[in-house]
């Protein structure tokens, strides 16, 4: 007899508190998958934010490590802004500059709430030769803000 079906004969449910009864045998992966949070849930969005713009600020201008956003960011925006730093690093390399610290202020913090867990938020950032909007979207789960979009315009 294979190990699935003595395993299908002896399921127990497994139950917490707020969670439906799933079975042991059944796909873990769903049990153990982000759960969206409710934004009751979830913790003030403005300082992340407006820490995620200066990170992103400086990851495009070389002087931070894009691997400090991972943890952050979704998947398809660390591709993104991996493409993006490494664009920058090559004009950089072309115009014989190197990577530097930006100076710059971040303006007022612009939020929009979507839906139940999702923020849309716009910071300015001022340099002394141009402003530039960053838009960032950001999505609750497991109690915890994680930005699924980031423009810089």
């Amino acid at each position: 007899m294979s190990d699935r079906a003595t395993s299908t004969a002896t399921a127990r449910p497994l139950a917490g508190p707020g969670t439906p009864a799933r079975f042991i045998d059944d796909d873990l992966d769903d049990y153990f998958a982000r759960q969206p949070a409710r934004r009751a849930e979830l913790p003030d969005p403005e300082p992340l934010l407006r820490n995620l713009t200066r990170c992103v600020i400086e990851a495009l201008a070389g002087a931070r490590d894009l691997d400090q956003l991972a943890r952050w960011v979704n998947d398809d925006v660390y591709r993104n802004l991996s493409k993006r730093v490494v664009l920058a690093a090559r004009a950089r390399r072309v115009k014989g500059q190197a990577p530097q610290r930006p100076a710059f202020t971040l303006g007022r913090v612009h939020l929009c709430e979507p839906a139940d867990g999702v923020i849309e938020g716009v910071i300015m950032v001022h340099q002394r030769a141009r402003s530039r909007a960053v838009a960032i979207r950001l999505e609750g789960f497991d109690q915890r803000w994680r930005a699924s979009a980031i423009s810089v315009l």
